[in-house]
């Protein structure tokens, strides 16, 4: 090597990289990724059916295998790798992708559960009858060709596409820095389409959308909705929500089942019933006993969904509507290649191109079938001379010694050109008869006639639209098939909450972090007294810390110890049964470690101006905030409040901004003040003090309290009161307050909250046995007061909690009700 011959250029790296970047973009958005509008075709299926139609693979031969058909395509105009090639080949053949395969296939080709085709020395595949309309015509000049890869070929630009077939079996591709997603159609409606807007040029989007209503996928479903049809066809772009379509049906010992029979688009079926297996598992959707695919190629797809008994079938299709791809989004971009630019299109844009492209195809055809029909009538016009003069051309050809001494008399003699004069020299001794006279005369006038006819259709633009919608037509009534998707006027939001009743039900806490929601009715109304009935069953030491009630249709904020509140809805919680042990919180809120639920609120709405949310700490901080400073709560959760070290946060209600505030200790203290004695300030900040505790004290319950209103205090040993408001003098936040209960003889305070006649009184113990008695059965006391037995708690457990619920209707006397004796009151001596 000569080094002296070495030339070295410097560049600017910064400057190399864009031009090289450059060039790389635009080579795989024209060249690769995005579809001509013209025949809705990428470079690489262009190159798969020209090469087929080159090989003869046409639909009435033998199918051929596809590593052959792979190798060619390769070899003569796509020079890339040859998995590229086979999968674009699969996708030409599968049913579930295609709305019309342009390829016929033999052999495994993949499935809508995401199985992969065979090798390609296993497949074999040859062209659908339908493909062989995208190259109609193609050998008469209709459109450019251009050298292949390494200029030994030529290779079609575009094809001629007789049908709309970017319309038709849609797009996608991603390319750089753009992409596009065009979907499938229906054959006939896309036709229909055309031929209105050749009728009419000036059609407008509704138009249209009377012929073409939208998008039609092979695997069938449900639009939901025109709007996101719309804002694609009159856009470019938009979101099409596809639902899949099922039954609800009945089977045995009344139980019900949904079985799915058709899939949005693209959706892999194993997949989806993978991830509804999850959701069962995970509680989120507690109603499906079991799932099985029973699709087969005999009865097509089929997922049968069984239900629990009792379940509510409408609910769970929702449900799987909202947490699955059984409902998906499919997002619309009208991308394509415009004269080589990449351009966004309307409905309107596209058929308008394609007109525009059969148009000239049409023209270009005629020119070609002109210049082949003028040539033959140049080739008969000597034939028909030939035969008028038939004795004098005998003599010239007999006298001659060749063909090359007889042409040049012949042209002389009767002013033949070279070609009408090899014409008759290469003409047979049978045509000189009379009959073929006949027939050269009467060919003459059908070719002459021919001629007029593609002089009239290249001057008349009219009879060049004319030709297309015949032929588009014949396309339609030989290809059409009904339309597979169902379009729905409903939009695809799934409203779970119209279909789950609004019932009021009880939601519990566990102290290893349960949760479940039951009816109220549940826990039947017992006389106080009472030992309660199980509300779980008791598993490894656990139980039940906390109760709360609401509506399956109120929005739940759980407010936790470390300060932070997140929201759900009543119903999202899972439903159990009474003595089951519920599902893990974690499981429904994203809670950290350490992190447990101290208090929640239910409400209807989320934002109100006249309501503030008040908050109150086990160490004695109290903190008032306007409601809708907690609008937007995030599935992570929202901080509620700043705490002190070691402090947590207990107790959140909801109030007016005109109510009281009593705040109760466990060693029996409790302070009564004005709600507005502590000022709204903003959601992350820490409060100000409600009561000063004694070392070793701490808050254990507060209430909301109005003139008329009663409070319940309740001990651990299972004693309760209800007290007048007007028991608790109103004084300034932040002092020791008042003396509340006596703890020395009737044990610490269990519980503190406000009531009424129209509530009844849940009670807790440690050892998961629950009690519900009416608040008037407890009587009304003065602060001083010991109270009544509201509940016989054993010797080993304590009652830890209390709950308001709204009173049942029909009181139930319990099979433990208790005697005289033990309903006497217990007064401090």
């Amino acid at each position: 090597m000569n080094h002296q011959d070495e030339k070295v250029i410097l560049v600017d790296i910064e400057q190399e990289m864009r031009n090289s970047y450059l060039d790389y973009s635009m080579s795989v958005i024209v060249g690769r990724a995005l579809p001509d509008v013209r025949d809705g075709l990428k470079p690489v299926h262009r190159r798969i059916l020209y090469t087929m139609y080159e090989n003869g693979l046409s639909p009435d031969k033998a199918f051929r295998k596809c590593a052959d058909t792979v190798g060619a395509v390769l070899g003569r105009y796509h020079p890339h790798g040859d998995a590229s090639v086979y999968d674009a080949l699969v996708r030409l053949a599968q049913d579930f992708s295609m709305r019309h395969t342009l390829v016929w296939g033999q052999g495994n080709f993949g499935s809508v559960d995401g199985d992969p085709a065979a090798a390609y020395r296993y497949t074999e595949a040859k062209m659908s009858r339908i493909s062989m309309r995208m190259l109609t015509d193609i050998d008469k000049e209709t459109v450019d060709f251009i050298p292949n890869y390494d200029d030994r070929l030529q290779e079609p630009v575009v094809l001629p596409s007789r049908f709309p077939n970017l319309l038709v079996n849609g797009s996608t591709g991603i390319a750089v820095g753009m992409a596009t997603n065009i979907p499938p159609h229906n054959l006939g409606e896309v036709v229909d389409g055309v031929c209105c807007l050749i009728d009419n040029p000036d059609a407008t989007l509704d138009d249209l959308m009377e012929h073409i209503k939208g998008p039609d996928f092979p695997t069938g479903g449900m639009i939901m909705g025109r709007s996101g049809i719309r804002a694609a066809y009159g856009t470019g772009r938009g979101k099409v929500i596809v639902r899949a379509k099922a039954q609800i049906e009945e089977f045995k010992n009344n139980r019900e089942r949904i079985v799915v029979t058709e899939l949005p688009y693209m959706v892999n079926k194993a997949r989806l019933i993978e991830t509804m297996a999850d959701l069962v598992k995970e509680k989120r959707i507690d109603q499906i006993s079991d799932i099985r695919d029973e699709s087969n190629k005999r009865n097509g797809m089929k997922i049968v969904i069984e239900l629990k008994r009792d379940a509510n079938a409408q609910v769970v299709l929702n449900q799987l509507y909202s947490y699955t791809q059984m409902q998906d989004t499919c997002g619309v971009i009208m991308l394509a290649l415009v004269n080589g630019e990449p351009r966004v299109l309307t409905l309107k844009e596209i058929l308008h191109e394609y007109i525009k492209f059969q148009e000239e195809v049409i023209r270009r055809r005629t020119v070609f079938d002109l210049r082949k029909a003028q040539e033959r009538e140049h080739i008969l016009e000597g034939l028909k001379i030939a035969q008028d003069n038939i004795d004098e051309v005998v003599h010239i050809i007999r006298t001659s010694r060749d063909d090359n001494e007889s042409r040049p008399k012949l042209m002389e003699r009767f002013g033949l050109s070279e070609i009408q004069a090899n014409a008759i020299l290469a003409m047979r001794l049978g045509r000189l008869s009379g009959l073929e006279r006949d027939k050269i005369e009467n060919e003459l006038a059908e070719v002459r006639a021919k001629i007029a006819e593609y002089r009239e259709i290249l001057a008349d633009e009219r009879k060049v639209l004319d030709i297309i919608k015949v032929e588009l037509t014949e396309t339609k009534e030989k290809y059409g098939d009904p339309r597979r998707t169902e379009l729905a006027t409903v939009s695809g939001e799934v409203d779970i909450e119209d279909l789950i009743p609004q019932e009021e039900c009880v939601v519990t806490l566990t102290q290893y972090g349960y949760i479940k929601r039951q009816p109220t009715d549940v826990y039947k109304t017992q006389r106080r007294g009472g030992r309660g009935i199980s509300g779980m069953t008791r598993r490894d030491e656990d139980f039940v810390t906390d109760l709360y009630t609401c509506s399956t249709h109120d929005y739940l904020m759980f407010f936790t110890n470390l300060g932070k509140v997140y929201r759900i809805k009543g119903y999202e919680i899972p439903e159990s049964s009474r003595a089951s042990r519920g599902t893990n919180i974690i499981n429904i809120l994203p809670l950290e470690n350490g992190e447990k639920i101290t208090s929640v609120v239910k409400t209807s709405v989320l934002e109100d101006e006249n309501k503030y949310l008040v908050m109150v700490t086990k160490g004695g901080i109290v903190k008032r905030t306007e409601f809708n400073a907690y609008t937007n709560v995030r599935k992570s959760g929202l901080i509620a409040i700043n705490l002190d070290e070691g402090d947590e946060l207990a107790w959140v209600k909801i109030t007016d901004g005109n109510s009281h505030v009593i705040v109760a200790t466990r060693n029996g203290m409790s302070i009564c003040f004005k709600e507005d004695d502590a000022r709204a300030i903003g959601r992350t900040a820490r409060g100000v003090r409600a009561i000063a505790l004694d070392e070793g004290d701490q808050v254990v319950g507060m209430a909301i309290v109005d003139e008329g209103e009663y409070t319940l205090t309740v001990s651990e040993s299972g004693l309760g009161r209800r007290s007048s408001y007007e028991e608790y003098r109103v004084q300034t936040r932040g002092g020791k307050g008042l003396r509340n209960y006596y703890c020395d003889k009737n044990g610490p305070v269990a519980g503190f909250c406000s009531v009424d006649e129209n509530h009844d009184i849940v009670l807790i113990t440690d050892s998961g046995v629950i009690i519900r008695i009416p608040s008037e059965q407890i009587s009304v006391q003065s602060r001083y007061a010991g109270g009544v037995r509201v509940m016989r708690v054993d010797e080993e457990t304590k009652l830890i909690g209390i709950t308001v619920v709204e009173k049942q209707g029909n009181e139930e006397a319990s099979a433990d009700a208790p005697t005289t004796e033990e309903v006497q009151e217990v007064t401090e001596e």
